[in-house]
């Protein structure tokens, strides 16, 4: 080995060169050692490298005979895979043919099954809907009764009959029916129904006393006018009975007596004079009443009423009496609104030209009034849940 620059100093041009003494012996002996080292390391990884081959070399060796082993094992296995799949298609085979066997016979067995079930339910319905058809025709009859008489007892009579048989009839199917039976029942037991034979014994009275009711204009003995707002005016002095033979005892009697308080006796002189004067009396009570009755002075509210002649007066109480007949008819058809606008007629007739403030008139204002009120509330329930029930039931819903 050569010695480094550095080890011998470079001469500068200021300086003189100046001879250094040589180097001493120890130092030649350093490049061999260093040699040696290098030798050593590289014969050191030569052996590890050696040594790290061999054993990648074991390792491959066994890795390659582990996959061969896995493989034989691999193989193995997908053979018998393939047997153990040909048996499962085998038996798959033979469940399926088995399968189609059974399929057959289940459909032949459910054939037969709905088959009979259909017979059954075919029985079993026919009796059903004889007795659904049974009793709708019975509620349709109970209900056109009770339209017909204006009670809700025979309808309800005959809910509570179909009730009784439904339940002896035990079937789950109509129990629909009878829940609809019973609130039918229940509603029109709570509804609120007129008593249509009473209003039509009402009107039947209202028009058998519209001959009596006074007229608004009528005059005569026994019907006074009377106009509203009017004072009423005092009834005429009682008239004495007409000369007569009874006449005579009488005024004798009362002469008589006047004669016995006197002490003085009774002559026919007396007796005659008596009796010209109560004649007297009569006739000229007879000549006021008749002069009060031949002019009357009062207060027209009503012109129509007033100037009704009396052969219209026949025809107007002859028309009440046909809207009263209208009005009952109408009840009885259950016919409500033309009922209404009969007696609101009626009632309009009777304050347009009859006298309002006689007792009778207004009498039969009263009843006219609470007969409107209690027609609004004669609407008979209908059985509308069990007939719909029983349509139902007969249809097979």
């Amino acid at each position: 080995m050569s010695a480094s620059s550095s080890d011998y100093p470079t001469p500068t041009p200021a300086e003189p060169a100046v001879a250094h003494p040589p180097a001493p012996a120890a130092a030649p002996s350093a490049a061999p050692r260093a040699g040696r080292g290098l030798a050593l390391l590289g014969l050191t990884l030569a052996v590890l490298a050696l040594v790290l081959g061999g054993l990648l070399w074991q390792k491959f060796n066994l890795t390659q005979q582990e996959m061969a082993r896995r493989a034989q094992d691999s193989a193995t296995l997908a053979g018998d895979a393939r047997r153990y799949a040909e048996q499962a298609e085998a038996l798959t085979q033979e469940l399926q043919a088995r399968l189609a066997v059974a399929e057959l016979r289940l459909s032949e067995v459910s054939l037969q099954r709905s088959q009979l079930e259909e017979l059954m339910l075919s029985l079993s319905r026919s009796r059903d809907d004889n007795l659904v058809q049974d009793l709708e025709s019975a509620v349709r009859l109970a209900q056109q009764h009770a339209q017909l008489t204006g009670s809700a007892q025979p309808l309800i009579s005959a809910l509570q009959a179909a009730d009784q048989r439904i339940a002896r009839a035990a079937q789950p199917r109509l129990n629909p029916v009878q829940r609809a039976i019973a609130r039918d029942i229940e509603r029109i037991r709570g509804a609120a129904l007129a008593d249509i034979p009473s209003l039509v014994q009402q009107l039947d009275e209202l028009a058998r006393q519209i001959d009596d009711w006074p007229l608004l204009n009528q005059v005569g003995p026994g019907h006074p006018v009377t106009v509203p707002r009017t004072k009423a005016r005092k009834p005429p002095a009682p008239v004495a009975a007409p000369a007569s033979a009874p006449v005579e005892p009488a005024l004798e009697g009362r002469s008589t007596e006047a004669a016995a308080e006197d002490g003085a006796p009774v002559g026919w002189g007396e007796r005659l004079s008596g009796w010209w004067a109560g004649l007297w009396e009569r006739i000229v009570a007879d000549v006021s009443r008749s002069s009060r009755e031949l002019v009357r002075v009062s207060r027209i509210d009503r012109p129509e009423a007033i100037l009704l002649a009396p052969d219209q007066a026949l025809f107007l109480r002859e028309n009440l009496k046909l809207k009263l007949l209208n009005a009952r008819l109408g009840l009885l058809a259950r016919h409500m609104r033309s009922t209404q606008a009969d007696l609101i007629a009626v009632e309009s007739a009777l304050g347009r030209y009859f006298d309002t403030s006689a007792a009778p008139i207004a009498q039969a204002q009263s009843t006219l009034a609470r007969l409107r009120k209690e027609l609004v509330e004669s609407d008979l329930p209908r059985p509308e849940e069990t007939l719909a029930a029983l349509n139902a039931a007969a249809g097979g819903r």
